[in-house]
């Protein structure tokens, strides 16, 4: 029996090893999981974290009475709203419908969920708006406790264009200051991550709340280099369009402390691909589909 224990020790030690070194992602819900629930809504939230995912991404925007709404834009898109008249929006009258111009009760009485979605075929249909922040915080952590699933992250978008200040939103000192004093409300600061590709957005919430984490959105073809001298200081993400992804940038974050978080990875095999280039996480509108393609590699949800 004496001549057992090396060679158990030997075992463990490797079985030891290998837990540590195994892969890790964060396991991101795109507009909640835009593929299969109509995009940004309570709905779309619920279901992702019923799929399992670590972190809830969404996108904010400021009503005419300065509510933080969650959307991808500062009006209503014609790929997904319906008016409180039942009239089709379109692509050209789509910017009359301005978020920034209207108070919030009549923002809550367009219908974001029934319109087919000539891009997610098989998005089911149902009746809903846009929500509040606050009300997807809320309804999430609720959620989370009833179910008794791990407590979600959140990675919210700031929606600015330099453009469209004072027209779709406001300028960007009170976009970030409206954001932030929102997001202040919740003690879970840990759990909160603000993106944008907008350099002076993340320029903004570094200067007045340097607490929180940010993540640089990235769309562009610029040098990584380059990209971090326009921000001028160094984020804890850095999240690039996944095409623009490969070993090099990835080392490049890591070299600088930072997780790389490539979006929006909708594909079996560019899900393979983000995995085998050890990123940190993954923004996808199928959650579902990536969690069972980091399942298959035997990939620790974090």
């Amino acid at each position: 029996m004496k001549n057992v224990f090396p060679y158990l020790l030997i075992l463990l030690t490797v079985f030891g090893c290998q837990k540590k070194q195994q892969q890790t992602i964060d396991l991101q819900g795109h507009r909640g999981c835009r593929g299969i629930y109509p995009e940004n809504t309570n709905e779309a939230f619920l279901k992702a974290l019923e799929i399992g995912v670590t972190t809830l991404e969404m996108d904010v925007v400021i009503s005419k009475d300065k509510k933080v709404v969650v959307s991808h834009e500062p009006f209503f898109s014609h790929e997904i709203a319906i008016s409180p008249q039942g009239a089709t929006i379109t692509k050209g009258t789509e910017h009359d419908h301005n978020i920034y111009a209207l108070n919030y009760d009549d923002i809550k009485k367009y219908d974001v969920g029934s319109r087919p979605h000539d891009r997610f075929p098989h998005q089911k249909k149902f009746v809903t708006y846009k929500p509040l922040l606050s009300e997807v915080i809320e309804n999430a952590e609720a959620y989370a406790k009833e179910h008794q699933l791990k407590k979600p992250y959140y990675n919210i978008e700031i929606k600015r264009q330099p453009k469209y200040d004072s027209i779709y939103h406001p300028g960007v000192e009170e976009f970030a200051q409206l954001v932030m004093d929102e997001i202040k409300k919740y003690p879970f600061k840990e759990r909160i991550f603000i993106q944008s590709f907008d350099v002076e957005s993340l320029q903004e919430v570094r200067k007045i709340a340097p607490e929180y984490k940010t993540v640089y959105l990235i769309e562009n073809e610029k040098s990584f280099e380059e990209n971090m001298n326009t921000l001028g200081y160094t984020p804890e993400v850095y999240s690039p369009y996944f095409e623009l992804v490969d070993q090099e940038l990835v080392e490049k974050c890591k070299a600088k402390n930072m997780l790389i978080i490539p979006w929006t990875v909708n594909e079996t095999q560019d899900m393979e691909a983000m995995i085998n280039l050890k990123v940190d996480g993954i923004i996808s509108d199928y959650p579902g589909r990536l969690k069972e393609v980091l399942e298959e590699h035997g990939i620790l949800i974090i």
